[in-house]
């Protein structure tokens, strides 16, 4: 076997579900991109041991009193990222074997760190999995025999593994990076496993603008009664995640055609229907705020996933961008503008993506 001995680092940035979220989890058709202003980071150094190394902050276990326990898991709950490294770890080495690739014998020491705030619908969790995966593809010498579309099944994996409730989308998003166009259909859900995606050019996006609360109420609750109406077959539910599903389609459409009237008028839409579906209850009045504050003043606003951050587009351009960054901070908002990263799948990936 070669020796191991160089670091190496990858970056997997937060996303932004532009159109037809929350049908990814029910054979929908989503549009997504790679948001530059936040990413979670993880390194990976060859060592004599295979350690998981706690991020000082994240994974804290030392605290100063009993109060600063107890408020700290009240604020940030009891998980951290060693076990998000843990499962993906688990799941990549089973996938291996399951397919026969096989792994040298090196160990390695995982560390991690991220800026992507907490429960903010911005997809955090995944981040940290999807740049813990690559490190991994990169150390064993295995990019090549995992394919691109499988990848974002074994990070979704790795989360479902500590029972986190998720969707394909995300983990999509952050594999790919840029603009992803995702056609979950059924079909080829249960054909390849996966879906059918379609990267897009970043450049037929308008500016757009982010939204988000410092302090949110959790995003996992607004998955709650839908899920089960949905499997019960709730006629209601199913039409309606169909109609989401839909928009992503027209979304398309519209991005092509740079119709950006279009574009503002299908995420108001898109965020109508999740509205009608999940009740204001589970949206949360904060999270309402967001999206209201930006369509009081003309501009088209929808939940980038399930709530805490919210997606913007300003049709009437910098006058408008300027009144809605003033009131977001009148409300105690951040507001900032979107950076979309371009795909970061390198030749490697680019080689094997769509081969059979």
């Amino acid at each position: 076997m070669e020796k191991q001995s160089a670091v190496i680092e990858h970056k997997s940035y937060a996303r932004v579900g532009l159109l037809g979220n929350p049908s990814d989890v029910y054979f929908g058709n989503t549009i997504s991109f790679s948001l530059g202003n936040f990413w979670a980071s993880v390194r990976l150094e060859p060592s004599v041991d295979l350690v998981i190394v706690p991020h000082p902050s994240h994974d804290l276990v030392q605290f100063n009193s009993i109060s600063h326990l107890v408020n700290r898991l009240q604020s940030e709950g009891y998980y951290g990222g060693v076990r998000l490294l843990m499962a993906i770890v688990k799941i990549f080495h089973n996938y291996c074997k399951e397919n026969n690739i096989t792994l040298h014998d090196g160990n390695f020491t995982l560390s991690y760190d991220t800026n992507i705030p907490r429960q903010t619908g911005l997809s955090g969790s995944s981040a940290i999995v999807s740049a813990a995966l690559s490190c991994l593809l990169d150390f064993y010498k295995v990019r090549h025999l995992i394919k691109v579309e499988v990848r974002p099944n074994l990070v979704l994996n790795a989360e479902k593994e500590l029972g986190i409730v998720a969707g394909l989308q995300d983990r999509v998003a952050q594999v790919y990076g840029g603009v992803v166009y995702m056609d979950f259909g059924k079909n080829h859900m249960d054909k390849l496993g996966h879906g059918i995606y379609t990267p897009m050019d970043v450049d037929l996006l308008p500016p757009l603008y982010l939204i988000y609360a410092e302090n949110p109420s959790d995003s996992g609750k607004v998955h709650s009664t839908v899920r089960q109406r949905w499997l019960e077959g709730d006629e209601l539910i199913r039409s309606t995640m169909e109609e989401v599903a839909n928009i992503a389609v027209e979304g398309r459409k519209a991005l092509l055609e740079k119709d950006y009237n279009k574009l503002a008028a299908l995420m108001n839409h898109n965020f109508d229907l999740r509205r009608r579906m999940f009740g204001d209850d589970a949206l949360g009045t904060m999270n309402i705020e967001m999206v209201e504050i930006a369509r009081r003043l003309g501009a088209a606003s929808k939940f980038t996933g399930s709530g805490g951050a919210v997606v913007v587009f300003c049709p009437d351009g910098p006058s408008q961008v300027k009144q809605l960054e003033d009131a977001c901070h009148n409300a105690g908002f951040t507001f900032q503008p979107i950076k979309v990263m371009p795909s970061f799948l390198n030749e490697i990936d680019l080689q094997i993506l769509g081969s059979k």
